[in-house]
């Protein structure tokens, strides 16, 4: 009983710590206008598409009243979009608008740096031990996630780049607000891959599921022994089934296979999910730009991975 006693009292002592040393105490997380409660809601919708309100509650143990008063002020701020599900139409399903997801972006850089200053403080050793840890505690209390529901990658065919070209323009368009020259950006480079396609150094993977195209991502040959990872897109409906991570772990083993020393591949900070497949991959930030493209007003990284 004692044993117990005392491994109750130092896990309560490590939240207590933790808490603190991350400053979730604070009336607003990381100096934002959110409060953790808030911040959480705002991440499970930036991860999630046509978002049960009911689920997110259920997923962070809230209590409905107070769900619905942070939804309402999300709403009011004009951070998320809200419409019934056809078949109930009591439940609402959640997305959030492109003002919520740059809003969701600065905090989520805010707490990257947060986290970065904090492990920076340490040597090589102490902080692979404290991420070692981390991933003990995550992996020993957390269930085994549901197997994902069955996808396929294949190569590129005639008529892909044409699919490419418009699911992308009209994707980030309804999401981002982006307009209608980042759809001429991305003809430019699929008609660019074709005309100088090297199958030996390149290669396009296009994500199935039962015969329809859901995903795709680029390999593209960069020079002097440099691989870019282009256009990475997964459709709305299979987010959350390990499509984004296959494609660019296929990319990457690709790439490894074709003797590329490094990966290189352009993104933007309000590209939330892409930029946590690639922290999970390994790839590393290595620049940040701000810049106006594609009509709106953003943040341009350049992320590497040595190979």
């Amino acid at each position: 009983m004692t044993d117990i006693m005392d491994q109750v009292a130092a896990v309560r002592g490590f939240n207590r710590f933790y808490t603190r040393k991350l400053g979730v105490l604070d009336q607003h997380l990381l100096h934002s206008p959110f409060s953790l409660s808030e911040a959480r809601v705002l991440y499970e919708l930036a991860h999630r598409e046509d978002a049960a309100a009911r689920d997110i509650g259920i997923e962070l143990g809230l209590d409905a009243g107070y769900l619905s008063r942070i939804v309402q002020k999300f709403d009011d701020d004009g951070l998320v979009a809200r419409k019934p599900l056809p078949s109930d139409r009591r439940q609402i399903r959640l997305n959030l608008t492109a003002k919520g997801r740059q809003a969701f972006a600065k905090l989520d850089r805010a707490s990257h740096d947060e986290v970065a200053a904090m492990l920076g403080g340490l040597d090589d050793a102490k902080r692979a031990a404290v991420v070692q840890a981390m991933g003990t505690i995550e992996r020993s209390l957390e269930p085994e996630a549901k197997k994902p529901a069955g996808f396929l990658l294949r190569s590129h065919r005639v008529g892909d780049m044409g699919w490419v070209v418009s699911r992308q323009g009209r994707a980030y368009a309804e999401e981002y607000g982006w307009d209608i020259s980042y759809e001429a950006l991305v003809a430019e480079i699929c008609a660019q891959f074709i005309r100088s396609f090297d199958p030996a150094r390149e290669h396009c993977w296009i994500a199935e599921i039962e015969g329809e195209p859901v995903g795709s991502v680029f390999l593209v040959n960069g020079g002097d022994g440099v691989a870019k990872l282009r256009l990475l897109m997964v459709e709305e409906k299979a987010r959350g089934l390990g499509v984004g991570r296959a494609l660019v772990e296929q990319c990457i083993r690709t790439a490894r296979d074709n003797g590329y020393t490094k990966m290189t591949l352009w993104t933007q900070s309000i590209l939330v999910a892409a930029r946590g497949i690639y922290a999970r991959a390994g790839f590393q930030r290595v620049k940040e730009e701000k810049h106006h493209s594609f009509g709106v007003d953003l943040v341009g990284e350049t992320w590497e991975l040595k190979l």
